[in-house]
């Protein structure tokens, strides 16, 4: 059920199992962007409380631990206990997470739903990590031992933060791994309220630890903390660079990186029109268009341009904006002032640079975050708006006219995280699906991801994959034992 009034229980760091103030005793606002009051105080951690979440977790990593001593099955007991109390909770944590970043209620649900998901998966996968034995040429035999890398750094983005938890804890968990985890300061209450159920879940102390503050603080202690032998982080390509550098300071982290898109979804002639406006729509829009993996650039075929561009509008005009806790709303707020004023600052560019502005380009209302679903036509591939990420409701419309043309344009980027076709061709499909540079295609849907596939990026999209085995096998080390044989 809605709660536009939820009650906000947790608002402090979470170290060793305890929820305790800042060393600083320092504390920020949380900000809600439909109405730009505040929700809550949040205790501002620094460096200080990274070093005391880190012994925490290193602690917990010693052999003989608690931790260290369950049994594997036992781990994907606890990681599904947390599941479950996860979806208990899930119209709490939505109406919480619906305060803090603006995204539409029943979204918001459904993230949540997402995240229990998740780790049910990699519960799974807790007693499922083997090693293999094999024979040598010196009569010896080796076996090998997959066993968790140590104490790892997480850092969680705020337009998906319980999603993208997730798609964190699970592989880190089920490997065995103990976690510092930085949520973006953006939507730390809903992360701190999950990370309360771990207590309740039964993980022991020191685990799992939250330090909820500002990137250039408690992001970069974690990044560059000399007893985190992994970062995960997911973000802006800017911050990713920072991080990737940070790791390499004071001892050489494994990194995991899902960063930006500039993503292309391709409409060949041959779609039915009405149905790629619609999945079109949806690739960018949703959430305000502040998903990584927005289909921001959409190629539509010559021949149904024209009627494309038509009818995009349409269902664009037809948008109902406003409070996200109303059921019917499908946009809310972006999701901060300077969220807000970069994509205002986009608008005005694809406007000066030539692009025919179809519908939108304004603010819409005059309290809260909120801009109107804008679309541009005629976009060249030189402009701004069609190479930068906007992370904002802005759909760019080109054209394009042989299979051939289309894939080169659409790998003409920096970004490489989704891409899209829509066609009723399977050869068709499959032939852009290959040559795509893009660690994600959908064909005739957008944005359908699962925990059994591998997600990230290309290029400058990332590094490593998260979901999968292989999101589980990035927090594993392999150990050879080699056995001589008389």
């Amino acid at each position: 059920m809605v709660n536009r009034n939820p009650v906000i229980k947790y608002t402090k760091i979470f170290i060793n199992n305890e929820f305790v103030d800042a060393a600083s005793g320092k504390t920020f606002p949380s900000i809600n962007p439909a109405t730009e009051t505040v929700v809550a105080q949040i205790s501002e951690g620094d460096k200080a409380d990274v070093d005391k979440a880190v012994i925490a977790a290193k602690s917990a990593f010693q052999p003989g631990s608690p931790w260290r001593r369950l049994k594997p099955g036992d781990r994907g007991i606890l990681l599904n206990k947390l599941a479950d109390l996860i979806d208990r909770d899930a119209e709490e944590i939505a109406s919480i997470q619906t305060l803090e970043n603006g995204k539409p209620w029943k979204m918001a649900l459904g993230e949540i739903r997402v995240s229990a998901a998740v780790l049910r998966y990699y519960a799974g996968w807790a007693d499922k990590i083997h090693g293999e034995t094999a024979e040598t040429d010196d009569k010896s035999v080796v076996m090998t031992r997959r066993e968790p890398i140590g104490a790892v750094g997480q850092i969680t983005p705020w337009n998906g933060p319980i999603a993208l938890l997730g798609f964190k804890w699970g592989p880190a968990l089920a490997a065995g791994c103990t976690i510092v985890l930085k949520p973006a300061e953006q939507t730390p209450l809903c992360t701190l309220h999950v990370t309360a159920l771990t207590r309740e879940a039964g993980f022991p102390p020191g685990v799992i630890n939250v330090v909820p503050g500002y990137g250039p603080t408690a992001g970069a202690a974690v990044s560059e903390h000399p007893d985190i032998t992994k970062v995960a982080f997911t973000g802006s390509v800017e911050v990713g660079k920072k991080i990737m550098i940070a790791s390499g300071t004071t001892n050489l982290k494994r990194v995991t990186l899902e960063l930006g898109g500039k993503s292309p979804l391709v409409i060949f002639d041959d779609a039915n029109v009405d149905e790629a406006v619609k999945i079109a729509h949806n690739a960018i829009f949703a959430n305000s268009g502040q998903i990584c993996i927005a289909a921001s650039r959409v190629f539509v075929q010559s021949k149904i341009y024209d009627e494309f561009v038509k009818k995009s509008k349409a269902m664009a005009l037809k948008r109902k904006l406003g409070d996200p806790f109303d059921p019917t709303t499908e946009q809310g707020p972006q999701v901060d002032d300077e969220i807000f004023e970069r994509v205002m600052g986009y608008l005005k560019v694809g406007v000066a640079e030539g692009a025919t502005l179809e519908v939108g380009g304004k603010r819409f209302g005059t309290l809260g975050y909120y801009i109107q679903p804008t679309i541009f036509s005629n976009v060249k591939d030189n402009m701004r708006i069609a190479r930068e990420e906007i992370f904002g409701p802005v759909q760019s419309i080109f054209k394009f006219d042989t299979m051939e043309e289309v894939i080169k344009r659409a790998n003409d980027t920096t970004y490489g995280l989704g891409a899209g076709v829509i066609t009723n061709d399977i050869n068709k499909a499959l032939k852009f699906a290959q040559a795509v540079e893009s660690g994600s295609v959908w064909i005739n849907q957008y944005d359908a991801i699962c925990p059994q596939a591998p997600f990230g990026g290309w290029k400058q999209s990332g590094i490593g994959r998260e979901l999968g085995e292989e999101a589980l096998n990035s927090y594993l080390e392999t150990k050879s034992i080699h056995i001589r044989l008389s």
